[in-house]
């Protein structure tokens, strides 16, 4: 987090659009919330631009490659719908109900700063005055927040186990 803007920054020097810095910022979020352990890292910030360009680096080898789609699927395609399959849209739902649902762990001004910062995108002097906190309530606030809920969503699923019958089916002779 205290690198996050020299590292956007940085990227958009790269000649990255707005869309791809922030896809590079949030994967850097993403691989270090994943990490097992930060001890091995000695320098945070070389780390993280590290990280940055490969993840940069990778993005734009994906861009380079050029789709061949026989024939057959293009005129498939043009006749399926632009509607999401219902497979997609449950899928969807759940993975919003398990945002809202680590969301929900959070105090409230924590979920307010992790809001206004990833959703409506104000900076942390913005945020720190219309909360009337310090900008080191909102860094340990919004890290803390980030830290917690890609926890929750890079766990698995929760499974319901199915519902026990009753006594009737007993073991027989």
């Amino acid at each position: 987090m205290p690198h996050e803007r020299d590292l956007r920054g940085w990227l958009r020097s790269r000649v990255l659009a707005a869309d791809d810095v922030e896809d590079v910022v949030q994967e850097c979020y993403c691989q270090l919330a994943q990490l097992p352990s930060v001890s091995h890292i000695v320098e945070p910030r070389a780390y993280l631009f590290a990280m940055a360009r490969n993840l940069a680096n990778r993005q734009r080898r994906r861009a380079r490659v050029v789709r061949i789609e026989p024939i057959a699927q293009v005129e498939s395609s043009e006749l399926a719908s632009d509607q999401p399959l219902p497979d997609r849209i449950a899928a969807g739902r759940q993975e919003l109900d398990r945002v809202r649902a680590a969301l929900g762990t959070l105090s409230d001004r924590a979920r307010k700063i992790f809001l206004l910062r990833r959703i409506e995108g104000l900076s942390q002097k913005e945020i720190a005055a219309r909360l009337g906190v310090t900008e080191a309530v909102v860094e340990n606030d919004a890290s803390r927040s980030l830290r917690a809920i890609l926890r929750m969503l890079t766990e698995p699923a929760e499974v319901v186990p199915p519902a026990k019958e009753g006594k009737a089916h007993a073991r027989s002779r």
